[in-house]
């Protein structure tokens, strides 16, 4: 910034929104409709001394702007809001708060906890509801204006076709704290994030993409920095243009472009969790840091009648008010800014009923789901929705418009059951296997939007989900109340770690067949980072607070024979799903498409490989199920697959159905270092809690009518009973939500 500096601004534009730098000065835009005036605070650059304040002189269609000649990219900056302090009326403006710019690219400095945060009064032992006049600037961190030029031209985006997209989630932070190769200062960070080590590891496994927990700049509560925790997860954004500080090595913007780049060229897309829901200021009893004090009648939903309090969908104290257009345009504005300066490919909509609510409640059709699907740029990028919310009809898994994968919390609970012996689970499962048509088949959907998962940042871990019944919360300081309760989880004998022998390897095998059948079910599969290498959170299912090794992927226990041995078993199955593309088919299966003569794209039968029957599908004891696939294989040549799923505990002996062909054995869950091999004999052993895929590759018509004169003449009617439609029942363990 020039050391002179005018006495006045100059009007300036109401266009872009934010603060724009033109090589000439700095343009300062700030929506909103309630307000009476609006300063621009300047600071020096460590963000701690207020140099100057100026009042924006003008304001155009409730747009507050100005132009500060000569100012250059590091100008540090926040606002301050004049209007009526009118909580019954929703107005809460207190130009004692410093606000951040809700646009701000980048931050300098950190969140420090005070009264001074909130814009009302708060006594020791009572609460006043008057204007607190203290000055909020020394616990906020300032906004900095910035140079968005970067070099893009020879970063090519991935473009992954959904039906060959493996998503792995993970952590910028929780990826590489615990990795010893890295330089202290750099763990935890975009830059550990694109080490060669880490984009080698997820081209072994397989995987397409990465999908990122929030990284947007976020604010640790309060009730969590006093217990000496932290808002791990960073579902409480600040921000929705500026970067988490901490997750910046060099405290430089092009750290982040850089590790996207590189992830790029290693041929995998990023994709972001975004939280457009709600905001970090909480409901009405929380801090002034930007929204509520610029314009909060604007910003946020109100109950109607009663203004001073927030209407709370979300379960986090306050509600983004989309179908407000500047509100929705922020939101808008930050998608298309990170999808064109960051290059970023999608996004993972936290709570995305919320989005699609307008004032009568979820719509498919709502503004911001047309605004996102006829935008040139997002409708280009993967969209993905959490499906749920806890206001009124939350539960909406299934219901989004077209453009968008889901979140299919019904394929987890479903699939972990199954594995856990529970009864009457094969009908729901055969759903579940073949991309949820009874969920997601309406408007020319494709299957790819199921995206499927067994284990998320939410929940149990993989090994947590075999080892523990209950969950073990209490490191989280709230007597162990927090968290789901059902987690669809068995120990197998013991709660927690065990050293008995039957036992660990009944655990290792249920968790070899869950992940088996994640990747082999049509969908867009989803695997939680280090469930590849049997992470454990200690049978907490709700480690949102816990930044620490509880979280973390735990690269020393990858590195030991048991995770050598699971993470090479993953990328076995992503191998196989890569090899075979009858697995990641891209259309609903009925049975009504015929292969051969007499064989079908899709058939049901039990362990003794006679078709499934109405009376078989509803029998609830029935825990075998062979799953049979047929089509043109990776060189167009007909192949054949079997998945045959034993959830017994019992070792049952499984009959391909007829006709007879050359199986060769791809994978079994209770042998899982076998390579692919003949089949020797004419049955199958599956151990209990096991799965094995058989496939009879390059079947043509002679082999397929010699099969029938070589094999037993039983069962030739081949078009077996679909399962009955599972329905549209609720997730067991209630609509979770982050």
């Amino acid at each position: 910034m020039s050391h002179v500096l005018p006495d006045r601004l100059l009007p300036g534009s109401p266009y872009p929104l934010g603060a724009s730098w033109d090589g000439l000065g700095v343009n300062f835009a700030v929506f909103s409709a309630n307000a009476q005036q609006i300063e621009l605070c300047l600071f020096d650059p460590t963000g701690r001394k207020e140099i100057r304040r100026f009042t924006l002189p003008e304001c155009t269609d409730e747009v507050w702007h100005g132009y500060l000649p000569n100012a250059h990219p590091g100008t540090a900056y926040g606002f301050r809001a004049h209007g009526p302090y009118q909580p019954q009326n929703g107005h809460r403006f207190n130009p004692h708060k410093l606000l951040l710019d809700p646009y701000a690219r980048k931050l300098v400095g950190q969140f420090r906890w005070s009264d001074a945060l909130f814009s009302y009064r708060v006594h020791s032992n009572r609460l006043d509801l008057s204007i607190d006049r203290r000055d909020s600037a020394p616990g906020m961190p300032k906004c900095v204006v910035i140079d968005e030029a970067f070099d893009w031209s020879h970063d090519a985006r991935p473009n992954v076709p959904w039906g060959e997209t493996v998503i792995y989630e993970t952590h910028v932070r929780g990826a590489s704290m615990l990795r010893p190769d890295l330089r202290a200062h750099e763990r935890g960070t975009f830059a550990a994030l694109s080490s060669p080590e880490f984009i080698d590891h997820l081209q072994k496994l397989g995987v397409t993409a990465v999908e990122l927990l929030p990284v947007h700049a976020f604010l640790n509560d309060r009730f969590l920095v006093e217990r000496g925790l932290r808002n791990y997860w960073g579902y409480n954004t600040a921000s929705f243009f500026a970067p988490e500080p901490s997750y910046l090595s060099t405290h430089r913007l092009d750290e982040m472009r850089i590790a996207v780049r590189q992830l790029h060229a290693a041929g995998i897309e990023v994709i972001l969790d975004v939280v457009y829901n709600h905001t970090c200021e909480g409901g009405e009893m929380g801090p002034t840091v930007s929204w509520r004090g610029l314009d909060n009648a604007s910003y946020y939903r109100l109950v109607p009648g009663d203004e001073r309090h927030h209407i709370n969908d979300t379960g986090c104290g306050n509600t983004l008010n989309l179908p407000h257009p500047r509100v929705l345009q922020m939101v808008m504005d930050s998608l298309r800014y990170w999808s064109t300066k960051f290059n970023i490919d999608g996004f993972r909509f936290d709570l995305g009923v919320t989005l699609g609510r307008e004032h009568s409640g979820f719509d498919p059709g709502s503004g911001f789901f047309d605004a996102l699907r006829q935008d040139p740029i997002l409708s280009q990028r993967k969209l993905i929705s959490e499906p749920w919310d806890i206001g009124p009809g939350g539960y909406q898994l299934g219901n989004h418009p077209p453009g968008f994968a889901e979140w299919n919390d019904r394929f987890r609970d479903t699939v972990r059951r199954f594995w856990r012996g529970d009864a009457g689970l094969r009908p729901d499962l055969a759903a579940r296997l073949t991309g949820s048509a009874d969920l997601f088949n309406r408007r020319f959907r494709k299957p790819w939007a199921s995206v499927n998962f067994v284990a998320s940042h939410d929940g149990f871990t993989l090994s947590d989900m075999v080892a523990y019944e209950q969950k073990h919360n209490e490191a989280n300081n709230e007597n162990n109340n927090d968290g789901h309760n059902e987690n669809c989880s068995s120990n197998w004998g013991v709660e927690g770690p065990t050293e008995n022998p039957a036992i660990l390897e009944t655990r290792a095998r249920v968790a070899r067949s869950l992940m088996a059948t994640l990747f082999m079910a049509l969908g867009t599969p989803m695997l939680l980072a280090g469930d590849e290498a049997g992470r454990t959170q200690n049978g907490n299912n709700n480690a949102y607070c816990q930044d620490n090794e509880l979280s973390w992927i735990d690269w020393e226990r990858a590195g030991t024979e048991e995770g050598r041995r699971m993470t090479e078993f993953v990328a076995r199955v992503i191998g196989l799903r890569k090899q075979h593309p009858l697995l990641r088919e891209t259309r609903f299966l009925f049975g009504d498409r015929e292969v051969l003569p007499g064989l079908y794209d899709i058939g049901w039968f039990d362990e003794r490989g006679d078709p499934l029957t109405i009376e078989a599908w509803q029998d609830p004891e029935g825990r075998a199920l062979t799953l049979r696939r047929a089509g043109p294989g990776l060189n167009g040549e007909t192949e054949v697959l079997l998945m045959m799923l034993n959830a017994s505990g019992d070792t049952l002996r499984f009959s391909p159905p007829p006709p007879h062909l050359e199986w060769h054995v791809l994978l079994d869950t209770a042998n899982p270092d076998s390579p692919p091999h003949p089949l020797a004999m004419p049955e199958v052993e599956v151990a209990g809690h096991g799965l094995v895929i058989l496939a009879a590759p390059a079947v043509g018509d002679a082999d397929w009518q010699a099969g029938w004169k070589a094999g037993p003449q039983h069962g030739q009617r081949l078009l077996t009973a679909l399962p009955p439609d599972p329905g549209t029942q609720s997730p067991t363990d209630g609509e979770s939500y982050t």
